[in-house]
This record gives C-alpha cells, structure tokens and sequence, in this order.
C-alpha cells in the first residue's frame, strides 16, 4: 500500500513522455509515504548525459561507501556518481564552479547533485579521466521519491524545459534598459529635489532586478555556456558593481550546503546576525568557506541578542556588504577566479558613474540622500535572498548521509518558496521558487512555475503533509513549505527574535559566548 502512491507518481511523469500538458494531474488518496529506501526500479530512467560504460577500460575495482568516505578532504577527495567511483582530488582547484562544492560532497554519493548542475557534455569529456572504481554491488540504493525526482528532471528534459527562451530576455533587456534610462533622466535631467529621489528609488529596483539577471548568468541559466554566461555577468559589474566571480563561488557552496552552520557562507554572518542557537552553543567553530575559526565576544553578543530589531534597517545597508566581498575576493582570490580583470575594471566604471550621478546633485544632501535611498530600495534583494531559507532547519556537520539527508530531502527541509500570483513574478525575480531551483538550478528562470506543479505532485505523494514520515524528517511538519511574502517574513522575524532571545539568555562562559582573547587575557585564563 505504501508503495502504490509513489508508483502512481511514477506512472503520472513516465507517461508524460507522450502527453504535453501544463497542469499535472492531482494525485488522490495517495496513501502513507513511501519506505525511505527502496531498491532502484527496474528500468528507471538514467540520468540524460550519463555516460555507458567505458569501452576498453581494464575490470575496476568495487568499493563500499564507507570507503569512499574515507576521502573526504581536500588533499583526498574521491566521489560517487552513478555509481562510478571518482578520484577528483587534482582537480578541486581547476574546478569552475570553485572549491566549496567539490570539498563538502567529496567521500559521497553526489549523483543528484552532480547530475542537476552539470551538463551532459561534462559526462563524456571530464569525468572519465577521474574514474578508479564502481561502487559494490547493494551499496547504492535509491528511494522511492529519489527515483520519481529524476523522473522530473527526465520530463524537463523531454520537453525541452531547461532551453532558454530568448524572448524572456530581450523583454528583460528592454525593461532593464527602461529602468535605468528613467533613473539617469530623473537623476540628472530634472531639477526638483523629488525628481532626484524618485530617480535614486528607480535605480534602487534596477539594481534589485538586475541581480536576477546575474543570478540567472551565475547558474549559467540563460546562454548555457559557463564561459558565455560568466562573461556577459562580468560585464555587467560595470552596471551592478558586484562581483559575479565572488558570487560564483560564495553561491555554489551554499547550494552543496544550504544552512549547514559551518559550511554554508550565506548563514555566516557573525559578529551582526545568527540565524539559530547552533551558531554558538559551542566555543566556537571552523567555518570551512572563510577558513576561519569564528565564536562569539561581548559584542557580538549585544548584536545578537539585538538582531531582530535592526535586521531591516541593516538590509538597506546590505549591498555595501556585498560591494566589500567582491573586492576582497578579486584582490586576495580566494577561489577559482574568472574575468578577474574585467570585473575590476567594470567596478571601477560603476563607481564612477555612479558617484558622478550623486555628485550632480545641487546640494551634499541630496546627493547623500540619492545614495542612500538607492542602496535602501535595492535592499529588497537582500531580504528576498535570505527569506527562502533563514526561518528554515539548520544543521551541524555535513549532510546527505542516507536516505533521510539525501540531495532532496535536506533541499526541501532547508528551503520554502513563496506564494506569488504569476503577475508578480518579476517583482521576486525567480527567488519564490527557491525549491525548485535548488532541486535544477540549470532550470531557466521563466520555466520554474512548471517545475513547481510536478514537485509539488511528487512531494504530496511520498510526504503528505501530517503524516508520520513527514514529520518525522521535515522539523515543520510539511515537506513543501509556500507561505506568502509577508508572512515568510514574519516567520523570518521569529526566528531572528527567537535566536536573540537564546543569546541574551546565555551566561558568561557558556555558548560561544565571552570566548574573546580580550575576556580571556582579563581572567588570566590559560
């Protein structure tokens, strides 16, 4: 009985190799969530750009899991991926999408992973010269919902989801053209002090769109070139000021690790923020992205346990932020670095437009204000990045484990959407389909709403909301979380609220809490 809701799923996306449609059927009566493992289906589809067996290569040899874990850092780094058994260590440091990704799967089975970032193309051309074995035989086991997950990548696939359309674009370029031509002419074209105001807010939400843009060229979502899309993002620092080689490789890692508290740079935001208690109710801990041992001193703690109350007030700061990461990261590169030059350069010509524009204005108050009222509407962006994940599970140590963390579950527990009208879709970007990006970041961006009606389908069928399974592995009590805008952030808020109240409650010497060199040296410790 368990079983017959995932079959009827597999069923439902395996026939839509002959059907088109655009609203998948509703899966009724679908009983209790499928066994958290089961062996692979007898003719499941292969992942597209698998690659068969090689031709002429010598007998392999067979390794277990818990082998190939042990190769699990950098100096060592093997992984798995259909079931082929990969040593990717000399590697690591060439590898585009930076070091973070290949470090926090290495000793793994990355298959999903793997399989939902890269295209078919890096299969047959790079993977093969890495191969050392394949994995025993019983040692990769594939759950009921992992086998229908890829069935939706299939269909995607099949009905040739993950192409670009062109139009989106060039509607995109027309409507950001229009933004910042309207900005510059408000800004410098007319006299009155609101006109300039009105100007700066408009170059607020260019700003705030044209990070959709890069965020798209980032995944290499829109050309489906690494080399094509990173360039044309690198270019476009010229009108964003950001870095899209620092966001590649700060991105990529968060995606591998979303809300992991010492892997994931996008929850790593001490001494101002901590998203939850795990950040320090230890002394301290090693943050694997900045290679840093990080803990928590009398100011962080004020900070903290203040959060909730400055947190947006802070967003319409937030891009400054990312204006001193970028440079940091091209300065002292850090990470596999491209179009370094260009992006410097590119800065260098933001700045100074930017600062001419504010500079034009007739008097040091509004050109202050142009400044700071632009950077506080394009501060939307930083609230709309951390909504889909911040109020979500947090985990210690690395996941997918088994069956209960795999690529995903831990995708599902650590991320929400939220719930727009398809009229209102520009206005978030493609950040309300959090879910679904995660799951197929390949996946272009005018083509997530699709996605979104086949994992939904797939989620209702193997973890029905309230069922035991279900709460049993998702901390909420739903798989497939969607609140509304406001009321993603409301919960957001809690969270924020809820952390600050655990810090205030510390006491001295417990946490991570007053572990600073300067407490330290006070009490003569050591």
């Amino acid at each position: 009985g368990c079983l017959a809701g995932a079959a009827t799923v597999s069923a439902s996306i395996a026939c839509r190799t002959r059907l088109e449609f655009t609203r998948p059927p509703r899966v009724a009566g679908v009983p209790a969530a499928a066994p958290a493992v089961a062996a692979p289906a007898a003719g499941a589809p292969a992942h597209a750009g698998q690659p068969p067996a090689h031709a002429g290569q010598p007998t392999l040899r067979e390794y277990t899991l818990a082998e190939v874990g042990k190769h699990c850092s950098r100096g060592d780094a093997w992984i798995v991926v259909d079931e082929r058994v990969y040593d990717v260590t000399r590697f690591i440091d060439a590898h585009p999408g930076g070091v973070g990704p290949i470090l926090n799967l290495a000793g793994k089975d990355c298959t999903d992973v793997f399989a939902n970032y890269h295209a078919a193309r890096v299969y047959d051309r790079m993977l093969p010269a890495y191969l050392i074995g394949t994995m025993a035989a019983g040692e990769i086991v594939v759950a009921p919902h992992v086998a229908d997950f890829r069935r939706i990548r299939q269909e995607l696939l099949r009905r040739g989801l993950f192409e670009t359309d062109s139009r989106f674009y060039l509607k995109m370029l027309a409507w950001h053209c229009t933004l910042w031509l309207c900005a510059m002419y408000l800004s410098l074209g007319c006299d009155s002090c609101g006109a300039h105001m009105l100007g700066a807010a408009l170059m607020g939400v260019f700003w705030q769109q044209l990070a959709g843009i890069g965020h798209d060229l980032g995944h290499s979502g829109v050309t489906h070139s690494f080399r094509r899309d990173h360039l044309v993002g690198s270019l476009l620092s010229a009108f964003m000021g950001l870095s899209v080689g620092w966001w590649k490789s700060d991105h990529n890692t968060h995606h591998v690790v979303c809300n992991a508290v010492e892997h994931d740079p996008n929850i790593q935001h001490l001494p101002m923020l901590a998203i939850t208690d795990k950040v320090f109710r230890r002394p301290r801990f090693w943050d694997t992205y900045h290679r840093k041992w990080v803990g928590m001193d009398d100011a962080a703690h004020w900070l903290v346990s203040h959060q909730h109350l400055f947190f947006y007030p802070l967003m319409a700061l937030g891009r400054w932020n990312l204006y001193a990461q970028g440079l940091i990261y091209l300065l002292t590169q850090p990470d596999k670095t491209h179009f370094r030059k260009t992006e410097l350069a590119g800065i260098a010509v933001y700045f100074g437009w930017v600062l001419g524009t504010a500079l034009s204005m007739p008097s040091w108050a509004e050109s202050v204000g142009w400044v700071m009222l632009s950077h506080a509407v394009a501060g939307i962006l930083h609230v709309q990045i951390v909504l889909s994940h911040w109020s979500m599970h947090t985990y210690e140590g690395r996941a997918y484990n088994g069956a209960d963390d795999e690529w995903y579950v831990t995708t599902m527990r650590t991320t929400m959407n939220v719930a727009t009208p398809p009229w209102l879709d520009w206005v978030h970007i493609g950040l309300q389909f959090q879910i679904e990006h995660h799951l197929f970041p390949r996946l272009p961006r005018h083509n997530l709403r699709i996605a979104r009606d086949m994992v939904r389908e797939v989620v209702e069928a193997h973890f029905p909301a309230g069922s035991a399974e279900c709460k049993r592995l998702f901390p909420l009590g739903v798989a497939y979380h969607e609140p509304g805008f406001f009321a993603g952030n409301l919960e957001m808020w809690r969270v924020l609220r809820s952390a600050a109240y655990a810090a205030r409650g510390a006491k001295r010497g417990e946490h991570g809490f007053w572990q600073s060199a300067l407490w330290e040296g006070m009490s003569l410790a050591g």
